[in-house]
């Protein structure tokens, strides 16, 4: 993955990323710090706690149609040690509150 696709979709985040990202920049999530699209490896991850090791993912209609492949993609992160949550963006948008919880209670697992 190129660091070009990488800085392109920084600039260009989803109103859910967005939305989360407010959340958890700047060690707001627990003093935890993420980094937003990311890469590792032949993937750009939507956020990434390396301290953590923790992938988080935000996914909209279209991984509704792409199961197999977003099972790949997991796979080959937690053979590197990550962890991955994924949220749907209508989770995002219409329940941030929830989605911190649930993250941060996966943080601390």
């Amino acid at each position: 993955m190129s660091k070009n696709l990488a800085r392109h979709l920084r600039s260009n985040l989803t109103e859910a990323e967005k939305k989360l990202w407010r959340h958890i920049r700047n060690k707001l999530l627990g003093g935890h710090r993420f980094r937003r699209q990311a890469e590792l490896g032949a993937y750009v991850v939507d956020f990434v706690c390396f301290e953590a090791k923790v992938v988080v993912e935000i996914d909209g209609g279209q991984h509704a149609d792409q199961i197999e492949e977003d099972a790949t993609r997991t796979a080959w992160l937690e053979t590197q040690g990550f962890s991955v949550i994924r949220f749907w963006n209508n989770e995002v948008t219409e329940n941030v509150d929830g989605v911190l919880a649930r993250l941060s209670t996966f943080l601390e697992a």
